[in-house]
């Protein structure tokens, strides 16, 4: 369907020139941030007096000491986000609300879209007032939390202290910054980072954030660097292919940080805790952007079988792997690797650089199913493996340290989903590619190995991968719930573990975060509520050992020990319907869950093979087998919700559309397979219920637009009312409750919309994973994220046509150790 927004992008429209850099920001001298290990490196408003509260104040920038942090870092906080001129559609194309919230309905403001029912009566409206002036007070005392009008909402973070400390102590603490954060990156060979992590890798940079990118091989390849044309004519010279793949790096990070890709680096030689030499790169002009070298040989083939490489070391057909080095590294001495060595490599990094996000490359990336090829390099699967296992040797053995999040990316596959980046976006991420691949050919490095891959210079957009961005978990945005008592659970992995947030009813302290015990999550968490009001948590966990068989990846669940308590009960395994490692790589989804109007649970995953399986929850408490319930060429993670009456329904994507599964009754199995009739959508897609349906939310693809549209189940699965919503681009989940709408916007910040024909607004804070949000009660909708800083960040709003988002609360102290 086109996009009924006139002067719309269409998502089939050839990239524009790039938009001009920006001016780099001034640069704080390298004395007042020092690289890591310095001796490694030299140098370089609501109703007027409705609470009788003062607005906001303009924010100091403020941090926590330098000294405190062994990594590089800058001290200035995110950038303000400012007034925003871009709107959402205007009031003659709001949009359908997910029908889940009558009474928000019954109480929609005059002058509102006929689809939110009567106008209300003078007396409800100011029953309305009163109430919302009654929670703002109350929210205000607890939590120091002043809901604002228009973009004030959202322009600056008035950011209080965890209210544990005392019902006032927020308004003391009320102008604390968000700590940036660190972030680290662990890639295969040097580009992954540039067409998989890009543009969350170049706006990290953008806001100042500390940024590391290891690199554990040195991509040599065959060691020629000429495109296709000169392939024949150019002798191979492995060390000096690495060397000019180095040289672009440099020149793609500079540019991305300081505007010039000529900007200086400092290079040193470090020692890994494995035995060997790494080569450290520090950008004189921004001294918190890293990367670190360790120059193990590739594989040289995407799923050939390749002893000599970090698979074989990783299955254990080969004892070491040796490095292969760059020819202009200051590393002189060449050394080998054990698979035990890796990991110690990789932990020491961790320990040096103490990052709070981890960004990974894909575990578990599955196979073809007609040639059963990996879909992504074997390099990329089995680099990450190693990072995953030194992640956990890190989070067992360093005790002093902060929490880390981890977000693991698509690879290879991006190229056959639908386009996830607008085409600004799109064509910045082409631009730092066109960096890396040197496609003038002015010599600005001064190497004789040449200053970028002449390889990639034939197609700097590889196969359309500079036209997406996908994560590979942690899509969910069920995350965060509400409980009987009006009280908020929110659940997201940190440190390998499920780390758990409660606030006691409506207005009580916030607590967490708190570890469950069990080690090996994966990002991710959906949660359900129980019929008898008990919250289950659930999610995918790995394991590894020695063997190459030992690596398997399971379903996991946890139920609260009673309604509303702290406690949980134990992990329980639910399998997976995955027979071995070796078959798809245990590539399976997240798992979606919901509780159909019969008290039956279920959870469903995208398998392998690409198809639909799930289990349900018997009357005796126990799981029936893992079900085979069809669907073909399914993408990313299926979503699950109930409609008004009971049935459940389940949603998944393909590269070209959505299909869909429904229960013809509560207690019923899932229906046959249906073709939902919807245009190709991008990834990944969110589900919420509601008494006239299943809302399904998802991007547009090549634009960010977000879209809906309502899934019925009486007498079949039908789709009707697809609406394109507009917004601030962006890409990921978007998370709905009530009347608020929220996901990721271009630039990596996070957008919302308040309510129909309302202008979208931009929130400063960047953040892991999705967005959730949730009802609580009749009148609040509270909404959630995990920022770069691994700290949940919570704002709240009355739930209302013209009600407003009250400032970002961070809970809990800031995030700089145990």
């Amino acid at each position: 369907m086109p996009d009924p927004r006139p002067g719309a992008p269409s998502p089939t429209a050839a990239p524009p020139v790039p938009r001009p850099e920006a001016a780099p920001p001034d640069s704080p001298s390298p004395a007042a941030l020092p690289g890591p290990r310095t001796a490694d490196v030299a140098g370089p408003g609501p109703e007027p007096d409705a609470c009788a509260l003062p607005g906001p104040r303009a924010e100091t920038q403020s941090g926590p000491d330098d000294a405190a942090l062994p990594g590089p870092r800058a001290d200035a906080g995110p950038p303000g986000a400012g007034a925003h001129a871009e709107s959402g559609p205007g009031p003659d194309a709001a949009r359908p609300r997910p029908d889940a919230r009558p009474e928000a309905d019954a109480e929609a403001r005059p002058g509102a879209d006929a689809r939110y029912g009567p106008h209300p009566a003078r007396r409800d409206r100011h029953r309305h007032r009163l109430v919302k002036v009654v929670v703002l007070c109350a929210a205000t005392a607890a939590g120091g939390m002043l809901v604002l009008r228009g973009n004030e909402a959202l322009a600056g973070l008035v950011s209080p202290a965890s209210p544990d400390t005392g019902p006032l102590a927020g308004a003391a603490a009320a102008h604390e910054n968000p700590d940036p954060g660190r972030v680290l990156q662990i890639v295969a060979h040097p580009d992954d980072d540039l067409y998989f992590m890009n543009p969350d890798l170049r706006y990290s940079i953008t806001a100042g954030h500390p940024v590391t990118s290891v690199y554990l091989t040195s991509g040599e390849a065959d060691g020629i660097n000429a495109g296709a044309a000169k392939t024949a004519s150019t002798a191979p010279d492995k060390p000096a292919y690495a060397e000019a793949r180095q040289n672009g790096i440099r020149a793609a990070y500079a540019k991305m940080a300081t505007g010039d890709r000529r900007s200086a680096w400092k290079r040193t030689v470090i020692p890994t805790d494995g035995g060997g030499r790494a080569e450290l790169d520090v950008l004189v002009a921004r001294p918190e952007v890293n990367l670190v070298w360790l120059q193990m040989r590739e594989a040289g083939n995407v799923y050939a079988d390749r002893p000599d490489s970090l698979h074989g070391l990783w299955d254990g057909r080969v004892e070491r792997l040796e490095s292969v080095l760059a020819s202009g590294t200051p590393v002189r001495q060449p050394y080998t690797y054990t698979r035990e060595q890796v990991v110690r490599t990789l932990l020491g990094v961790l320990e040096r650089y103490r990052p709070t996000t981890v960004r990974l490359q894909d575990p578990t990336p599955g196979r073809h199913a007609d040639t059963r090829r990996y879909t992504d390099h074997q390099d990329h699967m089995y680099g990450a493996r190693f990072a995953q296992a030194a992640l956990a040797a890190y989070a067992k053995e360093v005790k002093d340290r902060p929490h880390f999040a981890v977000q693991n990316y698509l690879g290879y596959l991006n190229g056959s989903l639908p386009s996830s980046l607008d085409p600004v976006e799109a064509g910045e991420k082409l631009d730092i590619l066109d960096t890396y691949a040197w496609l003038d050919r002015s010599d600005h490095c001064g190497s004789e190995a040449g200053c970028g891959d002449l390889k990639v210079a034939d197609h700097p957009a590889g196969n359309n991968w500079t036209r997406s961005i996908n994560y590979a978990r942690g899509t969910s945005t069920s995350w965060l719930t509400s409980d009987r008592d009006h009280g908020l659970w929110a659940f997201k992995v940190l440190d390998g573990q499920v780390a758990v947030w409660h606030r006691a009813g409506l207005i009580g302290a916030w607590s967490g975060p708190r570890l469950l015990p069990g080690t090996g999550m994966d990002p991710g968490i959906s949660t359900a509520t129980l019929p008898d009001g008990r919250i289950a948590a659930f999610g995918t966990r790995t394991a590894f050992g020695a063997r190459p068989a030992d690596y398997t990846r399971e379903v996991v669940m946890a139920v609260q020990r009673a309604p509303g308590s702290e406690e949980f009960g134990p992990w329980e395994s639910l399998g997976t319907p995955e027979t071995a490692d070796e078959e798809w790589t245990s590539d399976i989804s997240a798992p979606a869950v919901s509780v159909d109007g019969a008290g039956q649970p279920a959870v469903y995953v995208r398998d392998g093979a690409h198809t639909l399986r799930g289990r349900v929850r018997a009357a005796d408490g126990g799981w029936g087998p893992w079900l085979r319930l069809g669907g073909d060429g399914l993408t990313g993670n299926p979503v699950t919700a109930v409609d008004g009456a009971g049935r459940r329904v389940v949603l998944a994507g393909t590269a070209r559309t959505v299909l869909g599964w429904a229960q013809p009754r509560p207690g019923a199995p899932l229906g046959p397979v249906t073709a939902t009739g919807l245009p190709d959508t991008a990834l990944p897609l969110t589900a919420q219920g509601g008494p006239t349906g299943v809302r399904l939310w998802f991007r547009k693809p090549g634009s960010g637009n977000v879209r809906t549209a309502l899934v019925t189940a009486g007498g079949g699965l039908r789709v009707s009312g697809l609406t394109d919503l507009g917004g601030l681009s962006g890409f990921g989940a978007v998370t709905a409750s009530g009347h608020l709408l929220a996901g990721r916007a271009a630039g990596g910040q996070l957008g919302s919309e308040v309510g129909p024909g309302r202008p979208w607004e931009r929130s400063p804070l960047m953040f892991v994973g999705s967005p959730s949000s949730t009802t609580t009660g009749r009148n609040m909708v509270s909404l959630a994220v995990v920022g770069l800083d691994a700290r949940l960040y919570v704002t709240s709003s009355q739930d209302a046509p013209d009600a407003y988002l009250a400032p970002w609360q961070p809970v809990g102290p800031r995030n700089t150790g145990p």
